[in-house]
C-alpha cells in the first residue's frame, strides 16, 4: 500500500513538473479581482463624464460647453488609465504568486503566452483605431470585448484552462453588444468588471485557497 501511494505521489510530482514546463500557472485569482475592480471604477468615471456632458448635471465641474472631440479624448484617456491600472495590479499579484510558488515569472512559456495574447489584441487595436477614425465609437466596447475574449481563448492552451471560459464570456457579451450599442456601460461592466471578479474569486478559491490550506497542513 505504501509503495502504491509513493508511486502515485511520484506521478503527481511528474505531472506538476510537466505543467510547470509547458504552462504558465502563476496567474493569481487576485489579479482577476483587481482587474475587475479597475474596470468598474473606469466605467463609473467614464459614464459620469458622458452623463455630465449630455445633461449638464456635472459633479466634476462645468463641462456643458465641451466639444464632442474633447469628451471623446477624455473618455479614451480614462480607458487607457484603467487598462494601465488593471495591468499593473494584475502583474503585481501574479508576481507575488510566482514568488510564493517558486515558479519563474518569465521564461519560454511566458513568451508563448504573451505572443498568443498579443496577436488578437494587436489586430483589435487596429480595428478600434480605424473605428475611431470613422467616428464609429459605438463599436469600441463590443470590439474590446470580442478581441480580448479571442486573446484569452487563444492563450488558454499555455495557461490554466479556466481562462478559456472567461474568454468565451467576453466574446458572447461583445457579440450581443453589437445589437445593443447604446448600452455600452452595462456590457463593459458585465464583461471587464463582473466576469473578471467572478473568475478571480473562482480561481483563488480553487487554486490559491486550497494551496494555502495544503501548505498550512504540511507545516
Amino acid at each position: 500500500m505504501d509503495t502504491r501511494q509513493q508511486s502515485l505521489q511520484e506521478l503527481h510530482q511528474i505531472k506538476k513538473m510537466m505543467e510547470r514546463s509547458s504552462k504558465f500557472i502563476s496567474l493569481s485569482g487576485l489579479s482577476g479581482i483587481s482587474a475587475g475592480i479597475c474596470a468598474l471604477a473606469g466605467a463609473w468615471f467614464a459614464s459620469q463624464k458622458i452623463h455630465c456632458w449630455q445633461y449638464g448635471d456635472c459633479q466634476f465641474g462645468d463641462l456643458i460647453n465641451d466639444t464632442d472631440r474633447k469628451v471623446q479624448n477624455e473618455v479614451l484617456l480614462i480607458a487607457i488609465l484603467t487598462f494601465v491600472a488593471a495591468l499593473a495590479t494584475s502583474f503585481f499579484f501574479t508576481f507575488l504568486r510566482s514568488k510564493k510558488t517558486g515558479i519563474p515569472l518569465f521564461g519560454t512559456t511566458t513568451i508563448r503566452l504573451l505572443w498568443n495574447i498579443a496577436i488578437p489584441l494587436v489586430a483589435g487595436a487596429f480595428f478600434l483605431i480605424r473605428s475611431m477614425q470613422l467616428n464609429q465609437y459605438e463599436l469600441i466596447t463590443p470590439g474590446c470585448l470580442i478581441f480580448y475574449g479571442l486573446a484569452l481563448v487563444n492563450a488558454s492552451k499555455y495557461t490554466l484552462g479556466e481562462i478559456r471560459f472567461l474568454g468565451y464570456g467576453q466574446i458572447i457579451l461583445g457579440i450581443i453588444n453589437l445589437w445593443f450599442i447604446g448600452n455600452w456601460v452595462i456590457f463593459w461592466v458585465a464583461g471587464f468588471g463582473v466576469l473578471h471578479i467572478i473568475y478571480g474569486i473562482v480561481m483563488w478559491y480553487k487554486y490559491e485557497r486550497v494551496s494555502g490550506i495544503n501548505n498550512d497542513t504540511n507545516d
